[in-house]
């Protein structure tokens, strides 16, 4: 044991030595992998080694085999998707999570991760404004969040009988969002058993934001139509521009017919620790649940999502479930997470949250979000003085949505000559940024919000984006 300890501790020091060398250097490996599919595949040997290979040796084809097929998600010239933010203080809590390895499934199994969770949570509130009433705790995903929000709404709305007796009497079951939010409340509504086509979509205005008229009408034809409003999703910064639905006025519309409001919030909901942001949740006090992810905006390792509820008590009647060999003395005292979601295994993901918050502290992850917003807000300035771009949508956090429209081009051209100028710029590995479609407009989508950027990494974005556009018109 002690000599295997003493090997793990030498190859654990290279490992660290490595990890500093790495993020030091990021910059210099080509931000989105360059292989072409099957590459990596093809060169992993066919069939599992039958005797055990050396640490090092491994870690060497690491090196040189995998490290070639990684994006690298960490490098501040990663402008794509939406960011999986890391940071040191979420690193070392991730390596004492994986040392401890904790089963965080039951207040016995470890019982300071369930009251760490806790105490995190309700910092989140206190720091996001949310109301001291709400419960939280720690999914791994908002995917996950929102489909435990849709399951909580039909097992509310059909009285638990769903849970206990199946879909009898209970058919069409009706939940809506707008045409903009994110495609996990589609893959929700599926797996939950209400049926892809029992979701409404709702019209948005020119800012790409909900509609509560149109949202109103909906509910209204559907009941005319025999159908059962279940459930609402609001989304405060959709995936596509970070639009913001009019919480308030959904909130209402919510109460008056008795739905279930979810609020999305899984990039931009980070915002709600700058008291400037709080307009967003006007009303919020009438949702019955909510999202945010700090592994998207708040330096936190990916996986780690923050879901918040009003009434625990729907949350949990829904997902309990207590076999024999998991009952214990503090059932009834205690909060037990596994009760709280889909699944019964949940990691320690509360400590690298406490590790970040404590690190950074309040202050200090203001700082860098309002660092962020100020990249954004001066990038698309640039932007807008270029006659030749355009910008699509309101840039309300930190992400541009934009495409090159030179004169004389159809709509069809642009989209072409956009989605070009995309992939010739993803090319390069200087940086790496993806695209969405507004209006059917192909949209050059910029997002400003790895840990580490600056305005210079920004600068040197821009003047690629424009000098590739301008050289393929």
């Amino acid at each position: 044991m002690k000599e295997n300890l003493e090997v793990f501790r030498k190859n654990a020091y290279e490992f660290i030595d490595w990890i500093v060398e790495y993020l030091r250097d990021v910059e210099k490996y080509p931000v989105k992998s360059q292989v072409k599919p099957k590459e990596i595949y093809n060169k992993l040997p066919s069939r599992p080694p039958d005797t055990g290979e050396a640490i090092e040796v491994i870690f060497e084809d690491f090196k040189k085999i995998i490290l070639p097929g990684i994006t690298h998600w960490q490098n501040p010239n990663f402008h794509a998707y939406f960011p999986a933010n890391s940071s040191n203080p979420s690193m070392l809590a991730e390596m004492l999570m994986s040392a401890l390895g904790v089963q965080n499934m039951k207040w016995e199994t470890s019982p300071a991760a369930t009251e760490l969770e806790e105490r995190v949570m309700n910092w989140l509130k206190e720091m996001t404004g949310l109301p001291e009433s709400f419960s939280g705790v720690i999914q791994d995903t908002a995917s996950t969040s929102t489909l435990a929000a849709i399951i909580t709404a039909r097992e509310k709305y059909s009285d638990f009988k769903i849970n206990s007796d199946g879909f009898k009497d209970f058919e069409n079951l009706r939940v809506y969002c707008s045409t903009e939010a994110h495609s996990s409340i589609e893959k929700a509504v599926k797996i939950a058993g209400l049926g892809k086509n029992n979701l409404v979509k709702i019209k948005v205005d020119e800012k790409f934001a909900m509609i509560p008229s149109e949202l109103e009408n909906a509910v209204n034809r559907d009941i005319e139509n025999g159908f059962k409003p279940v459930c609402v999703i609001a989304a405060l910064g959709t995936t596509g521009s970070t639009a913001v639905d009019p919480l308030e006025e959904i909130t209402a519309i919510c109460s008056k017919y008795k739905l279930w409001l979810h609020v999305d919030a899984a990039y931009a909901g980070s915002a709600l620790i700058l008291p400037e942001y709080r307009w967003m949740i006007k009303g919020i006090e009438q949702a019955d649940s909510f999202v945010f992810n700090p592994h998207k905006w708040l330096f936190t390792n990916f996986d780690c999502s923050a879901y918040f509820v009003k009434d625990k008590g729907n949350l949990i009647r829904t997902f309990e479930i207590l076999p024999e060999y998991l009952k214990t003395l503090s059932d009834n005292k205690v909060n037990n997470y596994c009760d709280w979601g889909i699944p019964l295994g949940r990691r320690f993901r509360a400590l690298k949250l406490w590790f970040v918050i404590r690190n950074f502290g309040v202050k200090g992850l203001q700082e860098k979000l309002r660092c962020h917003i100020s990249i954004a807000n001066n990038i698309a300035d640039k932007i807008k003085c270029d006659k030749e771009f355009e910008i699509l949508a309101p840039v309300t956090f930190n992400v541009i949505c934009f495409r090159y429209k030179p004169d004389g081009k159809t709509e069809e051209e642009l989209n072409m000559l956009n989605e070009k100028i995309l992939h010739s710029v993803n090319s390069t590995g200087k940086m790496y940024f993806t695209h969405t479609k507004l209006n059917g407009k192909y949209t050059l989508r910029l997002v400003i919000g790895q840990t580490n950027v600056t305005q210079n990494h920004l600068e040197k974005s821009w003047k690629l984006i424009n000098e590739t556009a301008k050289s393929l018109k």
